[in-house]
């Protein structure tokens, strides 16, 4: 791996002829007929030492033997040269020459149909993924505190860089965004660690390097020159592939990528986790482009701050949320639950639904209850919301949204929910429906004759409700009278952006 493509955003001389000759800044490309002879500079980078030749041969070999997992046929050996003595001056790796109209990336930007080949990508990244090696080193590589090592090397980085001190607040509040993922997460990456989600990746997965042949894809130029950059998580590996395309306007390829890489892999990551690995592989193209840009490439400039823009997205859409969706009987909370449920693909945890789980009766069942008795008792209320806390808590570690439906009345309900939001650090929003009167009786009538929700409440129970609930200042007020006041618009503004 070359930091870019091994075959792409080089210096070319010869054209696209029979020879030509491309550089990347680490390496120098020979391209004669239909092979390509790959030459190692003598240059220490900081981050690879090439500058003898045993380190240049180690080099070679590594690229080789790593490469061939993916691409056995493309990769062909590690060539010696020699010099007029006759002794071994230098090494290069030997590969097949792969036409450049059949990159991936091109395809995309022609707009051809391109979704065969990303089924057959995400079989292939998920085939490399499973033959893997389980490794405690591999392993570390996927924790929790290594993945806020590398928020912070790249970010410190981007920093240090014209680009990072032009975004100096957009980075300044990416920096806070993914911390804040982090540090509510632990359990979730522990979980997929245990699961064997950790694995030896291809480390630098980008549409410039997939070749989309008769016979099926070949992805090439893995990253070879740093294992702990190229262990970690699946799903983080996928990722590359998922930004690339996300940036090249093919959002749908993207998703395509990700569900079938799930089918053939069985994970079924939650989708805020999805977008905080596609944030970081994004701050990784922004750090290699503003670098490039330093030294010299003033076009690279923008395109660095369109990266670092696509990193502050993508934290939006993998923000996780806990929202309270309360108000009196009938005034539609469960309607608007689902709906935000389904925005944010979060879970939507109904009282009435826990209440009657706790009781171990049907939720559609009756019990003839009145207000303060029975499963309505304070004591039997107290117990549904700790349940209905307790679940969200987890899924919010978990990194999936929680969408709770109950009339949160009082204020100490609330404060509790407020509290275990930030034991996760999830952003709590709090919503309270309104509606007309003489709708909200009409509704609770309505429901008790069709006798198919769990809710058990009665104009006398919306009458006591009315008396006893506290204010609720913090509290966003919609009137569900109209239904057609929740759009996308008013979901998007209130709730932020929704992960794809």
């Amino acid at each position: 791996m070359d930091g870019r493509s091994a075959l792409a955003g080089f210096t070319e001389t010869g054209g696209a002829g029979y020879a030509a000759m491309r550089e990347t800044h680490t390496s120098v490309l020979f391209l004669v007929g239909d092979r390509v002879h790959k030459m190692k500079k003598p240059l220490d980078l900081g981050f690879l030492d090439n500058r003898t030749r045993a380190a240049r041969e180690r080099a070679c070999h590594r690229e080789v033997d790593l490469n061939r997992r993916m691409a056995p046929d493309v990769y062909l050996g590690v060539a010696d040269v020699h010099g007029p003595d006759g002794q071994v001056c230098e090494h290069l790796v030997e590969m097949v020459r792969l036409p450049d109209d059949r990159r991936l990336a091109m395809l995309v930007r022609r707009g051809e149909d391109v979704e065969q080949v990303i089924e057959s990508v995400a079989r292939q990244v998920a085939d490399l993924h499973a033959a893997s090696p389980r490794d405690p080193a591999i392993d570390r590589c996927a924790s929790v505190e290594f993945l806020r090592e590398l928020w912070t090397l790249s970010l410190d980085h981007l920093e240090r860089l014209k680009v990072g001190g032009t975004a100096a607040a957009t980075v300044a509040r990416i920096r806070s965004a993914a911390t804040r993922y982090l540090d509510g997460r632990a359990p979730l990456f522990t979980e997929r660690i245990a699961s064997g989600r950790a694995v030896d990746g291809h480390g630098d997965l980008l549409a410039d390097d997939i070749f989309c042949l008769d016979d099926g894809p070949r992805i090439i130029d893995c990253l070879e020159f740093d294992d702990e950059l190229r262990y970690g998580d699946g799903l983080l590996d996928i990722a590359f592939l998922a930004m690339d395309l996300e940036r090249s306007g093919a959002v749908d390829s993207a998703r395509n990528l990700l569900r079938c890489y799930a089918a053939a892999s069985g994970d079924a990551p939650s989708r805020s986790l999805v977008h905080h690995y596609v944030a970081y592989r994004a701050l990784v193209r922004a750090k290699v482009t503003a670098l490039r840009h330093e030294q010299g490439d003033e076009a690279s400039g923008a395109v660095a701050l369109n990266f670092v823009e696509q990193v502050e997205r993508n934290l939006e859409r993998a923000r996780v949320r806990l929202v309270l969706v309360g108000g009196v009987t009938g005034t539609g909370k469960s309607t608007l639950s689902r709906t935000i449920g389904e925005y944010l693909d979060a879970s939507v945890l109904r009282s009435d639904v826990i209440r009657k789980e706790l009781a171990g009766i049907d939720p559609t069942d009756r019990t003839g209850d009145g207000v303060d008795s029975g499963l309505y008792s304070s004591g039997h209320t107290r117990a549904t919301y700790g349940e209905m806390l307790a679940r969200a808590a987890s899924e919010l570690a978990h990194g999936r949204s929680a969408v709770l439906d109950a009339t949160w009345l009082s204020e100490p309900q609330r404060v509790r929910a407020r509290e275990v939001a930030a034991a996760a650090s999830a952003d709590v929003v709090e919503i309270e429906c309104r509606a007309d009167p003489a709708v909200l009786e009409q509704r609770i009538r309505a429901r008790a004759e069709r006798n198919d929700d769990p809710s058990d409440a009665t104009p006398a129970v919306l009458a006591v409700q009315l008396r006893r609930r506290d204010e609720w200042p913090a509290a966003l007020v919609v009137d569900t009278t109209d239904s057609s006041a929740v759009d996308k618009a008013w979901l998007e503004r209130e709730l932020g952006l929704a992960p794809w």
